[in-house]
């Protein structure tokens, strides 16, 4: 197969583009060899990506983390950086990669697998896939400003859907509440919120479809129940 679609196939690489980046970097060595576009890799070959072994997924694994926060949802971090990501924390399994992403600052539920077919099911837009969190806001939120947040704000990349919200509770210095949205668009609950004139202060994501966070501790893993591998899309 081509160097590219095995990097992808591996998880090394979140898309065949940026296996391209890799390859044409001089980052990528197959037996041996710096390797270049055009090249191919099968099961005999030996890959290597920055000096470590690639190698191709044997079976799935279907895992479920409770990120902390400060960790970037990446493979790896830009070179000449060194900040902490996601795969620290799990197992080194051929092809895992995180399902979908959640920025630094947001910690909660993040799958990952090496079923490339149920990751791109669970995160295509067609789907619908809930995704519900946990929302604090600063202060005593206007109840305009949570009705505003409920009929789904016009945002700068088009409307957001109205999401679901319910369980307000109100301490004085913060507003919480549970918002279940079904897009995935690039920080769209911080930008939601704060379009309505709501700072977000703590954002922790509890369930993606059937999967709940559950008990899981900051930075522990688990396996996917059955169940909940036959409830997902």
């Amino acid at each position: 197969m081509r160097l590219q679609r095995y990097l992808s196939r591996s998880g090394s690489a979140p898309s065949r583009r940026k296996a391209e980046e890799m390859i044409q970097t001089g980052r990528v060595r197959v037996n041996g060899r710096v390797a270049t576009i055009g090249d191919g890799a099968g099961s005999d070959d030996t890959v290597e990506l920055d000096g470590e072994p690639v190698e191709l997924p044997v079976e799935h694994a279907y895992l479920a983390l409770n990120k902390p926060s400060g960790y970037l949802t990446t493979l790896q971090d830009e070179p000449g950086k060194s900040r902490p990501t996601v795969t620290r924390l799990m197992p080194r399994v051929p092809g895992l990669v995180p399902v979908g992403r959640l920025d630094a600052e947001t910690t909660g539920l993040l799958l990952f697998t090496n079923d490339g077919a149920l990751a791109h099911r669970i995160t295509h837009p067609s789907r619908e896939v809930e995704k519900e969190y946990l929302v604090t806001v600063s202060g005593n939120a206007p109840e305009g400003a949570l009705d505003a947040l409920a009929a789904g704000p016009d945002l700068d990349d088009g409307p957001m859907s109205p999401p679901g919200l319910r369980d307000v509770e109100t301490s004085g210095l913060s507003t919480s509440f549970r918002l279940t949205i079904h897009e995935g668009r690039n920080r769209i609950i911080r930008r939601a919120c704060a379009a309505v004139g709501l700072e977000v202060v703590g954002l922790h994501r509890i369930r993606v479809g059937p999967v709940a966070v559950g008990e899981l501790e900051a930075g522990e893993y688990r396996s996917l129940y059955q169940d909940e591998l036959e409830r997902l899309p």
